[in-house]
């Protein structure tokens, strides 16, 4: 491996710095939006992206995008969603092979009960530990980096 191009001392840290605080935001998160509503933080994200679409239904494979999940760690999600009512899977009316997932309105409530516990953690954890620079400059790197690996997705 002598043509591996090593982080430098500083990239180290940065790297070090941001895998960490980033497992350490998401676990806090976790555990903090489970604690006060029951939802991990995928069924929470599941129910955003479904109340953002149209009739609030997505096809699945849209909303394994949009996610950044593989199909297969979404299809487990939402078959514990569906058990619990806050979603329902349908054929796909245009695409016999496709399935749409759509909130019901027992989930709609749910997120509705959730959002503010969660945003009021989301600010607390990291939009205040960070200065508005700092936070633009996250936002805009972390966009950077998922374009750059938009195609490079794993499926499980």
């Amino acid at each position: 491996m002598t043509d591996v191009q090593w982080l430098s001392d500083d990239e180290q840290g940065w790297w070090r710095a941001y895998r960490d605080g980033t497992a350490r935001l998401l676990d806090v998160l976790g555990h903090e939006l489970e604690q006060d509503t029951g939802l991990s933080l995928g069924e929470y994200e599941v129910l955003v992206r479904l109340s953002e679409a149209p009739e609030r239904t997505l096809r699945m494979s849209e909303l394994a995008g949009e996610l950044a999940h593989s199909r297969s760690r979404l299809t487990h999600t939402i078959r514990r969603m569906e058990s619990a009512g806050l979603v329902e899977r349908t054929p796909c009316l245009q695409d016999a092979r496709g399935v749409n997932c759509t909130m019901t309105p027992i989930g709609y409530r749910q997120l509705v009960d959730a959002a503010p516990s969660h945003v009021t953690s989301v600010r607390r954890h990291l939009v205040e530990a960070l200065s508005p620079e700092q936070m633009r400059a996250l936002g805009e790197a972390m966009a950077a980096v998922g374009v750059a690996l938009q195609d490079a997705s794993v499926e499980e």
